[in-house]
């Protein structure tokens, strides 16, 4: 059966070589550098005990919706650890995490030393599941990260959850299947925006030579590649972009004057905008989710237009700059220039 979407695993040599005996070539091992997969992302700019228990079921949503095992998620990365198998054991440990308690409430109750290291590493809470060693890059993961206790945070400082599932489970059980586990897991968070549609999910950042891949991305409007930027801990109260679902809350929501504003503004067939419980919605732009096709006139009109209504609140492109050695320039891991890098962002507002 065709893949009603594109289908996007590309291979090559990732960072690092294997060591040979004296004399010999080194050899570059070629690995998965990059998937096609299904994304919910929720930012949420709260600490993590006033967050807790909606992670909780967001997680629990998801591993019930995936199952537990060796081809989907059989793993899990805590805070700094080398991750483990998630057996009973396991799970009681990440069960604790979870919880809304803490021995602290802000960074500033801390001896100087503490401090130093929770800042140093970045966050307050970490949890990575994944497939394990031979499942990792499977596209079914789940990523929260609870941003740093401060008394008075940064306004772009917020902590996040992320969660892929790989194309094929859209295309077995449907988008109305997709769509009811990302409602169920937003159903009690607090976030300020999120997201669930197409998106490439990056193990490894590609290279200078994978310029045919770049171009053929471009070519998909509706494939999030946001993902190539790694400063996600920093959305604040801005949106990521457009996507199949897109989920408001406050202040965006309050600013564009509320549900039926919204709704007022948006007057392509397909888009609809459903209430949700405490002040939220969620803009749904068809009935599943959209690569597009520039070459074949196919720009997504939805989107665009829910883009330029957004336009005032969307993440402003930073450009990051990263050497390796002996290459170019580049921006973000896809490896853009930085026109690329500009034109990709800017695709629903040119």
């Amino acid at each position: 059966m065709t893949s009603p979407f594109p289908r996007i695993r590309h291979r090559g040599r990732r960072p690092g070589y294997v060591k040979l005996r004296s004399g010999e070539e080194p050899r570059f091992p070629r690995e998965l550098l990059a998937r096609d997969v299904v994304r919910f992302a929720f930012y949420l700019p709260y600490d993590h005990p006033d967050i807790a228990s909606g992670v909780s079921h967001a997680v629990e949503s998801y591993m019930s919706a995936v199952g537990q095992g060796p081809k989907t998620i059989n793993h899990v990365y805590t805070n700094d650890d080398e991750g483990d198998a998630l057996h009973e054991e396991r799970w009681g440990y990440v069960r604790r995490q979870l919880l809304p308690t803490r021995p602290f409430r802000f960074i500033e109750e801390l001896s100087e030393p503490t401090a130093y290291q929770l800042e140093k590493r970045g966050y307050a809470t970490q949890l990575i599941f994944n497939g394990g060693l031979l499942g990792s890059s499977n596209g079914y993961e789940l990523w929260y990260r609870a941003r740093l206790p401060w008394r008075t945070p940064s306004p772009d400082s917020v902590s996040f959850l992320t969660a892929t599932l790989p194309t094929e489970y859209l295309e077995v059980h449907g988008a109305t299947r997709v769509r009811e586990l990302a409602l169920e897991m937003a159903s009690q968070l607090r976030f300020a925006s999120g997201h669930a549609g197409l998106a490439l999910r990056f193990y490894w950042p590609l290279r200078p030579s994978d310029a045919a891949l770049r171009a053929e991305l471009l070519r998909y409007p509706g494939i999030d590649l946001r993902t190539a930027w790694l400063d996600a801990h920093r959305m604040g109260v801005r949106v990521d972009g457009v996507h199949w679902l897109n989920f408001l809350a406050q202040p965006v929501l309050g600013q564009l004057g509320g549900s039926a504003a919204l709704r007022s503004r948006l007057n392509s067939p397909e888009t609809t905008v459903h209430e949700l419980a405490g002040d939220r919605v969620v803009v749904s732009l068809g009935e599943k989710p959209e690569a597009g096709d520039l070459s074949a006139g196919k720009t997504l009109p939805a989107y665009r237009e829910l883009a330029r209504v957004l336009e005032p609140w969307l993440e402003p492109l930073r450009l990051s700059e990263s050497i390796w050695p002996g290459e170019s320039t580049s921006h973000s891991r896809m490896h853009f220039t930085e026109d690329e890098a500009r034109r990709w962002w800017m695709r629903f507002l040119d």
